[in-house]
């Protein structure tokens, strides 16, 4: 009787990647949950000094009023009618997120005051507003 001899099967060469994209997709997905997501307005104002403005950052959505009264919102131009909508979205999408409305030194006090009425219809009760600190 003849013993069988341990021989190699050729379909078994290579490297099993499997575990190792397994590990790049749990990776991929640990980074994307962790990512913190920040609504930017999309225009550059200049802001009022204050000599007790504090740096705060845990603003995720920003609003900014021009001095012309146009407000920006997720990088575009939108109506005072909108930011609620807007606003309520987002909130929706992540219910620990705050708003800092940032309104250029010229801006009307009439547009801020609209503006913020319309974030807390929104749901959102944290508003703050940006100005630069003393220097």
């Amino acid at each position: 009787m003849k013993t069988p001899r341990h021989t190699e099967d050729p379909g078994q060469t290579g490297i099993d990647l499997a575990p190792m994209l397994d590990f790049v997709l749990n990776l991929l997905i640990f980074f994307i949950i962790t990512t913190s997501f920040i609504k930017e307005s999309g225009t550059q104002v200049n802001r009022a000094e204050a000599l007790t403005a504090e740096y705060n950052r845990s603003g995720n959505i920003l609003i900014a009023i021009r001095p012309n009264g146009d407000i920006w919102l997720d990088r575009k131009q939108v109506e005072l009618r909108d930011v609620r909508n807007i606003v309520e979205r987002f909130h929706i999408e992540r219910p620990e997120d705050t708003v800092v409305i940032i309104a250029d030194k010229e801006s009307q006090t009439g547009v801020l005051t609209q503006v913020m009425d319309q974030v807390r219809a929104a749901g959102i009760q944290t508003v703050s507003i940006a100005a630069i600190g003393p220097q």
